[in-house]
C-alpha cells in the first residue's frame, strides 16, 4: 500500500529536494504557482512552490516498499513530518485536487492588484500617493495620481512604486 506524506525542506530547496528524492526513485509532487515578483525593477512571471518548504511524497509500507531511510540525508530534506514517530498521511483526494489545479494555467499571484493604493517611492512626485491600475506591455506599470481633483494616468517602473501600509 502506497500513501502521500509530506516532506519539509531546507530553505527554498524544494525543487533540490524534489530532483534528489526522483533521483532516489521515490514518487514527489511539488506543487507550483505563479507569481509575478519584482525582479531587476520589472514584474516578471516566476513559478514558484505553493507551500513553501513543503513538497509530497508518495511512500509504500509494506516489505516490497523502498526503504525510507535515504530520505533524511537527501540533499534539501530537512524532514519527513510527523506526528510524534509516526509519518502524517496525506489525503489522496487533495493530491489529486492540487495536481489537477497546478496544471491550469489559470491563477497568477499579482504583485500588485488593480485598485490597489501605492505611493510614489522615485522621481518628480515622491511621496505621493496613487491607485494601482495594471501592468503595460514594456514592463512599466500604470498608476492614477490625484492632481489638482483630477485622476491623471501615469506610466512609471515598477520599482518606483510601493504598497501602501
Amino acid at each position: 500500500m502506497h500513501n502521500w506524506h509530506l516532506i519539509h525542506t531546507k530553505i527554498r530547496q524544494e525543487r533540490t529536494a524534489l530532483e534528489n528524492l526522483e533521483i532516489q526513485g521515490f514518487e514527489c509532487f511539488l506543487p507550483l504557482m505563479r507569481a509575478e515578483k519584482l525582479r531587476r525593477g520589472a514584474l516578471q512571471i516566476v513559478q514558484e512552490a505553493l507551500f513553501p518548504r513543503y513538497l509530497f511524497i508518495r511512500l509504500g509500507t509494506g516489505l516490497e516498499s523502498q526503504s525510507w531511510a535515504p530520505i533524511r540525508s537527501t540533499t534539501g530534506v530537512s524532514r519527513l513530518v510527523t506526528f510524534g514517530q509516526i509519518p502524517a498521511k496525506i489525503d489522496d483526494e487533495l493530491v489529486t485536487a492540487l495536481r489537477s489545479k497546478s496544471n491550469s494555467t489559470q491563477v497568477v499571484l499579482r504583485h500588485f492588484e488593480p485598485g490597489e493604493p501605492v505611493v510614489v517611492t522615485e522621481g518628480p512626485f515622491v511621496g505621493v500617493e496613487a491607485i494601482y491600475h495594471m501592468a503595460d506591455a514594456e514592463g512599466r506599470v500604470m498608476v492614477l495620481l490625484n492632481i489638482l481633483s483630477k485622476q491623471v494616468k501615469m506610466s512609471v517602473p515598477p520599482a518606483s512604486i510601493r504598497k501602501v501600509n
